[in-house]
């Protein structure tokens, strides 16, 4: 594999964001600006092992970066995200608009973050 973890190789985000729950995690957590797993979990309406398993593979190749808080882990895009990744991320919005809608419902449905967490995290 060329180059390190932290800056991601346009081969890796191609293959990282091939696959269909890693590429809505993404375009979720770009359009949210910070997520964590059990928004994921509830929007996706996927298990916790599929998404953190996802994620895993989402931060290995370098397109996020998680922060625990507590038992919360909360993921959002790489800081050091090189602009044309970025640029691929947006394209994959306006190409993804229906299923981002989708998504974005079911988030709305669970209610503003603190009422999430107790609720459903």
């Amino acid at each position: 594999m060329v180059g390190n973890v932290n800056t991601p190789q346009a081969l890796q985000v191609f293959k990282c964001l091939s696959d269909e729950t890693r590429l809505m995690l993404v375009l979720l957590i770009a359009q949210e600006q910070e997520l964590c797993v059990c928004e994921m979990t509830h929007a996706l309406q996927e298990s916790q092992p599929k998404v953190s398993r996802h994620l895993a593979q989402l931060r290995q190749c370098g397109l996020l970066s998680d922060q625990r808080e507590g038992q919360w882990v909360y993921y959002r895009l790489a800081p050091q995200l090189p602009e044309w990744a970025q640029g691929i991320i947006q394209a994959g919005s306006r190409g993804s608009v229906v299923q981002l809608t989708a998504l974005t419902q079911r988030l709305t449905k669970m209610g503003d973050r603190p009422g999430r967490r107790a609720a459903f995290c």
